[in-house]
């Protein structure tokens, strides 16, 4: 017969004149490291207790006493590009992740999934005999194909991870999180009143997954990327960490912010005559603010706070575990963030971001009533700019910007076995497409040119493993572009060129700035009209590098992109018609059907007994929502505006055994009023205050509510007792604008 698979032996008419051959499986190089690497959400490059704040941090503070501090390490501006660009050692650009994975341009720069072109270090190392374990955020699928339904080729599982615990989107609730399980989803495994969190839940997983593997096969070590949720808002953390923080932020941003710069002069993080940057505009100075406004700020700075220090606690429980198994010496632990401090939390902070997401701007006079509930179940908070500067002492600007606030970020090496330095600081310029060839160099591991069938693209990086052993050595980086939003950044050879883009704006007119990064690590002093001729050096330079690692369109769009594309073989079809028919796992937002700031209708088909009720949709959490259920017989629609329930309840009883409950929206301008329906009857009408085009960054649930209730009506997720055989919702287009804003501002929300 026609041989598919190699054999090397011998096949004679019996087994007497035979001989067997086994194929020799992948196996590592003898004594390959375990590899582990940890990404924090949205952290400041001082946030760290040893990159110069007063914030506790004393497990990751170990690790890096016991190894090596990273003081000119770079990333993208936001989360998917610096994931696509960390796990492939190639530019954002270049695989297809412009900006976060919700977001498909219609370009090859943002396919809002890693191109294939491009294996992952899962797919590497798994092909070299790793046992290859994703926890936490993933964030590189585009969204419409994250729920149940798949398509599941650019989930971790098919992305080279053997086992996968966490979360597809951006952010999700740290209480009650929308779960993955390998390629299902799947509920907490306790509540929040039996002392339930995400970071917890991961860290249980993760070691599980870890033991499992060395159990049984000892011989072959493990990668693992642990990607948190947090610290990305909403900032949520338990009451007893909630409560050590009270009163210790009081003094305000601009006192922090002084004595963290001096500390990490002090630490060495920064060379001596660096100079603290200037306060960001729409930065107040703290003393001028008022009592309400401070009372806010340092409550919201509580909770940040207190998040960093609960992932702390877990990041040294996981450390722990690996000493107990005997695998913490030959593991080679990565820690870093994935962008700089969030501006996200506007200049006040937020109680709740959905509202900031629908131009609803919270005075700190009302968000004072609520001081208790930041950092809990029941809220979704953000701190202000003002605080997440301090986060990126000493520099300027933000998470989203390729200023160094955006871009300069902590990393932390710890590999007994193979670093032998101790608490010592490299500054030689990196960037996370080295993590990569760090990884490859470290396990021995060869780069494919062709993965299944497909040409690979070359490494964009360069490993760091030169540092492990000296201090000194020349850094091997000599130059790196920056692109997120029309926001640009060149840096080559100790000089930067910068630029901060306004949308809209054309890109000729955008005003170019330059520094000697060298020895103005905090862009205080701009060059760009005493050295024109270097900063036209510069931006040709940038252009280049854009041609050569596909940035090209220039593309300012974001909110744009997000929301429903509307199209056959889809989630979303041409006739905005949804049909669900229960029981079915909880579908994301951008899968679903999308509801917020829409006019739609809404029919279920049931089948009642006498007595039953339950949910038949919800969607959003506790802290905003939409909820539709038959409750003590009559029909209830709980519009959850922020906390604030606006209730409407059918005049008529619902029938028992088969009928066809529903509800008509229509939307106003900024208010909607709402019918409620039994087999074709209106039963009971209402008028709604506030139009939510953001509901929330957890989806839909059908017969039953998923996460925490939208309503305060009911308690837990108060499944359909009869038969839902179906439901179906129309979405209706009212006039051509009405989409492309809610698809707006449904997308900032998930960013």
């Amino acid at each position: 017969m026609k041989r598919y698979e190699p054999f090397e032996g011998k096949i004679g008419r019996t087994l007497a004149d035979s001989t067997p051959w086994w194929p020799t499986p992948a196996h590592p190089k003898q004594d390959a490291p375990n590899v582990v690497v940890i990404l924090i959400d949205d952290l400041g490059f001082s946030h760290f207790g040893c990159f110069g704040s007063d914030l506790p941090t004393p497990n990751i503070d170990a690790l890096a006493a016991g190894g090596l501090r990273y003081s000119n390490f770079h990333v993208t501006p936001l989360c998917s590009p610096t994931r696509a660009a960390l796990l492939t050692g190639r530019n954002h650009h270049s695989v297809g992740m412009r900006g976060i994975s919700n977001w498909s341009s219609g370009f090859p720069s943002m396919r809002g999934q890693i191109s294939n072109h491009a294996a992952t270090m899962g797919e590497v190392m798994r092909e070299n005999g790793y046992t290859t374990l994703a926890i936490g955020k993933w964030h590189l699928v585009s969204m419409e194909n994250s729920s149940s339904a798949g398509p599941f080729d650019q989930w971790p599982l098919a992305r080279g991870f053997d086992r996968h615990y966490g979360f597809l989107d951006g952010e999700t609730d740290q209480f009650s999180p929308d779960l993955v399980y390998d390629n299902h989803r799947v509920e907490p495994p306790k509540s929040v009143g039996e002392g339930y969190h995400l970071s917890e839940d991961l860290v249980d997983h993760a070691l599980e997954f870890i033991r499992d593997a060395k159990s049984i096969r000892p011989d072959r070590p493990f990668f693992n990327y642990f990607a948190f949720g947090a610290t990305h808002a909403p900032h949520q953390a338990p009451e007893e960490y909630l409560l050590k923080h009270r009163g210790r932020y009081d003094e305000g941003w601009d006192a922090a912010r002084e004595r963290w710069f001096a500390r990490q002069k002090e630490l060495g993080i920064v060379a001596p005559d660096t100079e603290l940057a200037p306060r960001n505009e729409g930065v107040e100075p703290w003393d001028s603010l008022p009592d309400n406004q401070k009372r806010l700020a340092c409550r919201l700075q509580e909770a940040f706070a207190a998040f960093l220090e609960h992932t702390d606690a877990q990041i040294g429980r996981f450390v722990r575990g690996l000493e107990e198994l005997g695998e913490l010496d030959n593991t080679l632990i990565l820690l870093m963030s994935d962008n700089g401090a969030s501006q996200e939390g506007g200049p006040f902070g937020i109680l709740h971001e959905m509202k900031y997401f629908n131009f609803i701007l919270e005075s700190p006079d009302e968000a004072v009533k609520r001081l208790d509930d930041i950092g809990g179940p029941s809220s979704h908070s953000n701190y202000p700019w003002g605080w997440a500067q301090a986060g990126n002492t000493p520099f300027k600007w933000y998470k989203q910007n390729t200023h160094e606030g955006g871009v300069h970020v902590p990393l932390i090496a710890h590999w007994p076995d193979g670093i032998a330095a101790k608490g010592e600081i490299r500054s030689q310029f990196h960037y996370v497409t080295d993590i990569a060839p760090t990884v490859y160099e470290a396990a021995g591991v060869t780069v494919p040119e062709v993965y299944r069938g497909l040409e690979q693209m070359p490494l964009a990086g360069a490993s760091i493993g030169y540092t492990f052993t000296r201090g000194d050595a020349r850094g091997q980086r000599s130059k790196q572009y920056f692109e997120m939003g029309g926001h640009r950044a060149m840096y080559c050879e100790g000089w930067k060129a910068v630029t901060r883009h306004v949308p809209g704006v054309s890109f000729d007119d955008d005003r170019w700035e330059l520094y000697h990064v060298a020895i103005d690590a905090s862009e205080c002093h701009d060059l760009a009209t005493s050295s024109p001729e270097k900063l036209a050096e510069l931006v040709a330079l940038w252009w280049r590098e854009a041609e050569e690692f596909g940035v090209l369109p220039l593309d300012d769009r974001g909110i744009e992109l997000f929301g429903a594309r509307y199209r056959e073989n889809s989630p979303h079809p041409l006739s905005r018609h949804y049909t669900y028919r229960p029981p079915l796992s909880p579908i994301p937002p951008q899968a679903a059907a999308g509801i917020g700031g829409r006019s739609w209708d809404l029919d279920a088909t049931i089948d009642r007994p006498a007595g039953a009720g339950g949910v038949v949709m919800a969607s959003g959490t506790e802290n905003a929502g939409v909820s539709f259920f038959v409750q003590h017989d009559r029909l209830i629609f709980d519009y959850n505006i922020f906390n604030e329930h606006h209730i409407v309840e059918s005049t008529e009883v619902v029938p028992t055994g088969p009928s066809v409950i529903g509800l008509r929206f229509r939307r106003g301008k900024n208010d909607a009023d709402v019918e409620l329906v039994i087999d074709g009857r209106v039963v009971g009408s209402g008028h709604l205050p506030f139009l939510m085009r953001i509901i929330s960054s957890i989806g839909m649930s059908i017969g039953r509510d998923h996460g925490s209730p939208v309503s305060k009506r009911y308690r837990d997720e108060f499944a359909f007792e009869g038969r839902l055989e179906r439901v179906d919702i129309q979405l209706i287009s009212q006039n051509a604008g009405d989409e492309e804003e809610t698809a707006a501002r449904e997308g900032m929300a998930r960013q």
